[in-house]
């Protein structure tokens, strides 16, 4: 079973959306044809531990060869609207919420109301998030995370610190952590991605769902008094994180986590990753992020939705077909979490026996949510997201006195994109 991956790195992503590196290695990743008889499928997972599992769950599909290219995860993302008006392959890695909708209404996925028919377990959540503007199903999904706040805890016992509910109580905490030489909070944004889950946060705690959610869609104001009082929020936070974090991919970050350079960091659970390979694997613990707002509360939780997609026109549809009812079975999902349980499985028939004390907590937590959003890259416009806030962020990190201007060139942008 041919598993392909393009020789590029993550700092390619930086190039640009139609920087020629990126669409010339997304290219590469559709160029490798699958061998007669099998189904391909491009994938985002260039990361060791969810590249195996990957590997792992497709090789256990029965109904036959998966032909698998990799690319790294930042140009998979950036270069998807090239890959997908080119020659894909027959199913792709991809996430739920406005970027998948996007794809469905410019034709470019195929619709899968025939491999739902054949699905037991999803959930009404699922299904939600799967569908198409036209109620359609357009995406598979597989599993599914929170972002939340994450520390060591055996080093917060040995402190004698505890997770701060409000932002005062966080504001004191990171003060006591300071004195105690400990950087409060790990940032990283080499990549462009990582600080937007920081500002997703910040956002849904300082405005409120229903303004991010008409934020994200591109009707609301980036130069208003609701968005700067976002960044107000983050800059009362940002004597606290960590320095340079543009120079810092989150792996990095997770790295100083776990090595007690700093005490706390803002992250998918993903981030649990860097923890398997530890010697001290139990040892990380999460809290959500907290209320800034008491009328607004802290019940709104970020849960990106990560699974597949079909291309329009695969070269295999029966094939295609069959795989992507195997890959949203409770048994193909237990296999990739088998290999990575950092994530949960979006099929409730999954075996959440075998779940980590994190995965249970996680599932607790998720179960409390009055309000979920996807991640904000998943939430709006790709273009929007690649192109102008990416950068708009680092920015910010860059020179945070700088935001007036910052935002005015967003809103700038944000009208050419969205018209209006």
């Amino acid at each position: 079973m041919h598993e392909a991956l393009a020789p590029v790195t993550r700092r390619t992503a930086l190039l640009g959306t139609l920087g020629i590196g990126a669409v010339a290695a997304l290219a590469g990743c559709s160029a490798t044809s699958a061998p007669a008889g099998a189904v391909s499928v491009g994938s985002y997972e260039s990361d060791a531990i969810p590249r195996t599992s990957m590997r792992t769950m497709m090789d256990n599909f029965p109904g036959g060869t998966v032909d698998i290219n990799v690319l790294d995860h930042e140009t998979f993302k950036s270069s998807i609207n090239n890959y997908l008006q080119g020659n894909p392959n027959d199913v792709f890695t991809w996430f739920a919420g406005y970027r998948a909708r996007y794809f469905a209404e410019r034709g470019l996925v195929a619709n899968l109301d025939d491999v739902w028919a054949n699905l037991d377990g999803m959930p009404a959540s699922m299904r939600a998030s799967s569908a198409g503007k036209d109620g359609g199903m357009i995406f598979l999904p597989s599993t599914w995370y929170p972002w939340a706040v994450f520390y060591k805890p055996s080093l917060w016992a040995k402190q004698g610190w505890t997770p701060p509910t409000t932002l005062d109580e966080w504001v004191s905490l990171n003060e006591q952590i300071k004195v105690a030489g400990i950087t409060p909070i790990g940032m990283a944004d080499l990549e462009g991605w990582e600080a937007m889950g920081t500002f997703d946060m910040l956002n849904l705690r300082v405005n409120g769902y229903d303004y991010h959610v008409s934020l994200m869609a591109g009707e609301e104001a980036w130069d208003g008094d609701k968005a700067r009082a976002v960044f107000r929020a983050w800059d009362e936070l940002m004597p606290f994180q960590q320095a340079d974090p543009l120079g810092r991919a989150w792996q990095e970050a997770a790295q100083g986590l776990l090595q007690e350079k700093t005490a706390m960091y803002t992250m998918g659970m993903f981030i649990d990753q860097q923890w398997q390979t530890s010697q001290t694997p139990d040892d990380l613990d999460f809290f959500m992020f907290p209320e800034f707002d008491k009328a607004i509360g802290a019940d709104i939780v970020e849960a990106p939705v990560d699974g597949f997609m079909m291309a329009a026109r695969p070269k295999n549809p029966d094939m295609a077909r069959q795989l992507m009812t195997y890959l949203g079975s409770p048994g193909a999902i237990n296999i990739l979490l088998a290999g990575d349980p950092s994530k949960i499985g979006a099929n409730e028939r999954s075996n959440q026996s075998a779940y980590s004390r994190l995965q249970r907590k996680a599932v607790e937590e998720i179960g409390k949510a009055k309000n979920l959003t996807h991640f904000l890259d998943r939430d709006t416009r790709p273009d929007f997201a690649t192109t102008v806030l990416n950068p708009a962020f680092q920015a910010y990190l860059r020179t945070p006195g700088d935001i007036d201007s910052i935002l005015r060139s967003v809103q700038r942008q944000k009208r050419s994109i969205f018209g209006f």
